[in-house]
């Protein structure tokens, strides 16, 4: 789990260097990585088009730019120099140059060269916070798509739907994908004498008395209860259960964002579409629910408890202090010291739906680019027979239908309890859209806004809620009306 917001990719490294066959993925704990499987040469994507003799004039340069996203760490560059020598040698016609700017420095740098006119060609991995930093800045790919005849069939509708935007049109294919779902840890549910959670989507849950109920944030309330434990042995349902010496809590939400934990109760915006700012309704509904699980209920660990160093520092579920988690499938990065039962499960309804908030990566083109054509052909190379080494350091799942098994095979080699990956794969078509991540206006300021918002939320008892969502609400709109 992210810590501290920290971007998908900066685990991807080092993981991937300790699961190479895994296709680890990052480098130092951060967020985004899961192993990712090495792909069969034979089910990657076509080979990239574009002409192989040199033009009058010599080769088109194309630049690509890195990192909006993962991809600066020293351990992940070697692979992708490497992929800009091998598109070099068998592309004559395109000299290929990499750009790596550090994460912190690389909104700031892009917009520069934007501005001056010197813009690069492709960019990535980046994902939809990026893509909301440069809102309406990339290209439209389809023309690119129907043009080349590029294969979008290998690819799930729901995950390509994802960069469709209207206004905008198709401005992404699929690369890399972490959906979320439910970790749990048998043990404990074995424990306490409870059902572990369904794995497939719209299975019910039996509860002790043997009644089957829908398996929504109402029942992991219940269950959370008793899967909650102090010092004493007693759980939450318990007389004399002492709430300030818990040793174990039944649930952890998603917790490094606000809009990423309400995105679990519904997808939305902060930009309502009359373009003032909003607070979805989904979203405000979740927060409430989270506050009662860590003031109320005492089932949720506070901020500052789940930020020690006994409970994870920030993700207690990684240290065997959590029964229940959400997260993104990255979470598989920090899972050494959670045991070797823990399982996943499907992701609880919220008004009858299921909504799971969706981290996913991919590259893209600049509408500014002055050669698009060729830049396609970059990219579809680097989507393409580049695929296997670079999701290998970044550690995502692949977008590519045909190329998941593979993926999760070499997870099983780490992971020799073999979680049922299948909850990760269906967990793709309940991605929230729009994304949490999406574009808003005055983005940096806003998010700023939120976190700081969120550790009070999280950190602080007997709040008015309902205030302090208006607050945020207002206090949002001020820095959009300053920004206009």
């Amino acid at each position: 789990m992210r810590a501290s917001l920290s971007r998908p990719g900066v685990l991807i490294a080092t993981f991937a260097l300790l699961v190479t066959a895994c296709g680890g993925s990052t480098v130092t704990p951060s967020p985004a990585g899961s192993g990712t499987g090495s792909v069969p040469p034979s089910s990657v994507a076509p080979a990239s088009v574009g002409p192989a003799t040199v033009p009058p004039g010599g080769p088109v340069e194309i630049r690509w730019y890195c990192c909006l996203g993962t991809g600066e760490d020293p351990e992940q560059q070697p692979v992708e120099k490497k992929v800009v020598e091998n598109f070099n040698a068998s592309h004559p016609n395109i000299h290929l140059t990499l750009e790596i700017v550090t994460y912190d420095n690389a909104r700031d740098t892009l917009g520069t060269e934007l501005t001056s006119g010197n813009p690069p060609d492709v960019v990535g991995p980046v994902g939809f916070g990026g893509d909301g930093a440069f809102h309406e800045q990339w290209l439209d790919l389809a023309p690119y798509i129907t043009k080349s005849g590029y294969d979008m069939s290998q690819y799930s509708p729901e995950s390509v739907k994802l960069y469709n935007f209207e206004g905008q049109g198709q401005i992404g294919i699929p690369f890399a994908l972490y959906p979320s779902e439910l970790y749990y840890q048998p043990d404990m549910f074995e424990e306490a004498g409870l059902e572990e959670p369904p794995h497939n989507y719209g299975d019910k849950y039996k509860m002790p008395d043997g009644t089957e109920v829908d398996w929504n944030y109402d029942t992991i309330k219940q269950i959370a209860k008793t899967l909650t434990v102090d010092g004493n042995g007693k759980d939450a349902t318990q007389a004399g259960f002492d709430p300030k010496k818990i040793v174990q809590y039944g649930f952890e939400p998603q917790m490094d964002d606000p809009r990423g934990a309400g995105a679990y109760f519904g997808a939305g915006s902060f930009q309502g579409s009359d373009g003032k700012a909003q607070i979805p309704a989904d979203w405000a509904a979740g927060w409430k629910w989270i506050y009662d699980g860590i003031w109320t209920d005492h089932t949720i660990a506070t901020r500052p408890v789940r930020e020690s160093e006994a409970f994870g520092s920030g993700n207690p579920f990684s240290v065997g202090k959590v029964a229940m988690t959400t997260n993104f499938l990255w979470e598989t990065c920090c899972l050494d010291d959670a045991g070797k039962t823990w399982d996943l499960g499907a992701l609880p309804s919220y008004n009858g739906k299921v909504t799971g908030a969706f981290n996913a990566d991919t590259f893209r083109i600049l509408k500014a680019s002055k050669h698009p054509d060729e830049a396609f052909t970059v990219l579809t190379y680097l989507l393409g027979e580049a695929s296997a080494d670079l999701l290998g350091i970044y550690g995502g799942m692949p977008a590519r239908s045909a190329d998941q098994d593979a993926f999760f095979a070499s997870l099983d080699e780490k992971f020799t309890q073999k979680p049922d990956w299948a909850v990760a794969k269906a967990g793709v078509q309940f991605a929230d859209n729009p994304n949490f991540e999406g574009f808003n206006p005055a983005y940096n300021e806003t998010l700023d806004k939120a976190l700081n918002f969120w550790s009070r939320f999280t950190g602080t008892a007997g709040l008015s809620v309902d205030t302090e969502i208006d607050k945020l609400k207002t206090d949002i709109q001020a820095i959009w009306d300053k920004a206009s």
